[in-house]
C-alpha cells in the first residue's frame, strides 16, 4: 500500500514495522557530502524567514534569559534600536536575489520575523518594515510574526491583527510559574501580560484562534502539566514547552542554573495523569518525539517521493549532523549588524555583516568554514549510529573550534541498541501512534 501522507508528498508503505536494524548495515550511509556554494545561494533565494533582532532592549529582567547573566556567546546588550534604513538596505539585497535567480515556485512565501529584546518596545522599524514590504514589486508571499512578552500588546492590538501577525507569547503558565518573568524593579509580569492577552482574546477571539500561539521556559518554579493545563483552561491553547538552553552557560554559573533547570521527561513522568497529557501533546512529548524520528529514519517505510522507493540509500552522499545548511530554515540579523543563520547559535559564528554601506556575505567563505567544521565531526558521525536522525546543532559543540572537536550525541553500538529498544517500546505500549506518525506528520 501506498498513501499519500502530505501535500509536500511523503509516501509509506504498509503498516508493519519491517527490518528495522540496529547491525553495522546503519553505518554505510556515507556521510562525506559537503554543502555548495549554489545550496547556499538556493536557500537565501527561497528564504523562508527573515528575522530581525529589532532591539537588544527589554523591559522585563527574566533570570534564565538566553542574554542574561547564567549565558555568554552574544553582544554586549546596550539598549539598541535597529534602524529602518538598515532593514531596507538587508531587504533590499535579498530582492535582488530575487529577482535574477529563479525560485523553486512562482510564488515562494517568506516570513518576516521580529526578535528582541521586546521588538514591539521598537515599532517604528516594525511598522516601517511592514510598509515596505506590502510595497515592493516581487513576486513573493509575505507573512509577519513576532515572539512577544506580551508587555506592551495593548497598545498594539489593532495593528498586529490587521497585518494578521503571527504572535508567539512567552508565558509561563501560572502567576508562580512566570515569577522569574520579572520587571527591571523585580515585579512579576503576570498579570499584566494575563490581562493584556485575555483583552486579545476577547476583542478578537477569531485571530486569536488562528495566529496566537504560546511558548513556556520549563524551569524550577513550574511543571509541564501545570503549565499546560494553565495555558489549555485560560487560553485553549496547547503551548511549547522548553527546557533551558544547558550551552554557553557561564562557568560561575553553572550552580544556579541546575538549581534552575527542570528536565522535560522528569516533570511528565510527576504529572498525576501522564498518559493523557502526553496524548494531548503529541509530537512535543519527548518520548514521542523520539520514535517520530526513529520511524522516519529506520522503519524503511517512509519515502520522499516515488523515485526514492526505487533508491538504495546505504549507497547515498548526505551532510552529516542535525545542522541546518546556511539560510535553509531562515536568515537572523542582530541589532549589530551580524548575520547569522539562526538566533539561537553563538554570534562569533556570524556569517555577514549588515552595515549602512550594504551586505557583505561572502557564500564562498561560509560554504569553506561550514565544510571545515565537518571536515573536524567527520570521523565521529562516520561511527556514530545515530547518525541518520542525528538532532546535534554542531554550533552547540563546546569545542567546535578544536582541531577534533567532541560530539556529546555520538553512539556507538551499544548506546544505539539502548536507544532503539527505547523507541520501540514505547511504541508497544502506544501502538496507535504508528499510524498517526506515519501519516500526520512530516519532518522537514
Amino acid at each position: 500500500k501506498v498513501s499519500d501522507m502530505s501535500s509536500d508528498t511523503v509516501y509509506s508503505t504498509g503498516w508493519n514495522l519491517l527490518n528495522v536494524s540496529t547491525s553495522m548495515d546503519n553505518r554505510r550511509i556515507l556521510n562525506d557530502r559537503r554543502i555548495t556554494r549554489d545550496e547556499v545561494l538556493s536557500s537565501l533565494v527561497n528564504l523562508r524567514q527573515l528575522t530581525f533582532e529589532v532591539t537588544d532592549a527589554c523591559n522585563l529582567q527574566c533570570k534564565y534569559c538566553g542574554y542574561g547573566d547564567l549565558y555568554f556567546g552574544y553582544d554586549k546588550r546596550e539598549t539598541k534600536f535597529l534602524a529602518f534604513e538598515q532593514g531596507r538596505i538587508l531587504l533590499d539585497y535579498l530582492v535582488s536575489l530575487w529577482r535574477t535567480c529563479p525560485a523553486h515556485s512562482a510564488a515562494p512565501r517568506t516570513y518576516l520575523s521580529f526578535y528582541g529584546g521586546e521588538p514591539l518596545m521598537n515599532m517604528d522599524f516594525i511598522t516601517r518594515m511592514v510598509d515596505y514590504v506590502e510595497k515592493l514589486d516581487v513576486h513573493r508571499n509575505f507573512n509577519f510574526s513576532m515572539t512577544t512578552n506580551a508587555m506592551l500588546l495593548d497598545r498594539y492590538t489593532d495593528y498586529l491583527v490587521e497585518k494578521r501577525f503571527h504572535l508567539l507569547i512567552s508565558l509561563d503558565g501560572d502567576k508562580y510559574g512566570q515569577s522569574y518573568r520579572v520587571t527591571h524593579d523585580g515585579k512579576n509580569s503576570f498579570d499584566r501580560v494575563y490581562k493584556n492577552v485575555k483583552d486579545l482574546q476577547a476583542k478578537y477571539p477569531d485571530y486569536f484562534t488562528r495566529y496566537v500561539e504560546f511558548n513556556a521556559v520549563l524551569h524550577n518554579r513550574n511543571s509541564v502539566a501545570r503549565t499546560h493545563d494553565f495555558i489549555m483552561r485560560e487560553f485553549g491553547k496547547k503551548p511549547t514547552i522548553s527546557e533551558l538552553n544547558n550551552s554557553g552557560i557561564r562557568p560561575d554559573k553553572v550552580e544556579e542554573f541546575q538549581q534552575t533547570y527542570r528536565n522535560m521527561i522528569e516533570s511528565l513522568h510527576e504529572s498525576e495523569n501522564y498518559e493523557k497529557l502526553a496524548e494531548e501533546m503529541f509530537v512535543a512529548e519527548p518520548n514521542t518525539h523520539d520514535l517520530l524520528l526513529y520511524l522516519h529514519q529506520y522503519s524503511g517505510n517512509v519515502f520522499r517521493d516515488y523515485n526514492s522507493l526505487f533508491l538504495d540509500e546505504s549507497k547515498l552522499h548526505y551532510t552529516p549532523t542535525g545542522t541546518c545548511s546556511p539560510f535553509s530554515k531562515k536568515l537572523f540579523v542582530t541589532v549589530n549588524g551580524k548575520i547569522l543563520q539562526c538566533e539561537r547559535i553563538d554570534h562569533k559564528f556570524a556569517l555577514g555583516q549588515l552595515s549602512a554601506n550594504g551586505v557583505s556575505l561572502d557564500l564562498d567563505a561560509i560554504v569553506a568554514r561550514f565544510n571545515g567544521y565537518l571536515e573536524k565531526l567527520q570521523r565521529q558521525c562516520s561511527l556514530c549510529y545515530r547518525k541518520r536522525s542525528c538532532i546535534q546543532c554542531m554550533y552547540y559543540i563546546e569545542d567546535l573550534d578544536a582541531t577534533q572537536p567532541i560530539c556529546r550525541g555520538y553512539m556507538n553500538q551499544e548506546t544505539f541498541e539502548q536507544y532503539s529498544s527505547y523507541c520501540l517500546a514505547h511504541l508497544a505500549r502506544h501502538p496507535h501512534l504508528y499510524k498517526k506518525l506515519m501519516e500526520d506528520v512530516l519532518i522537514d
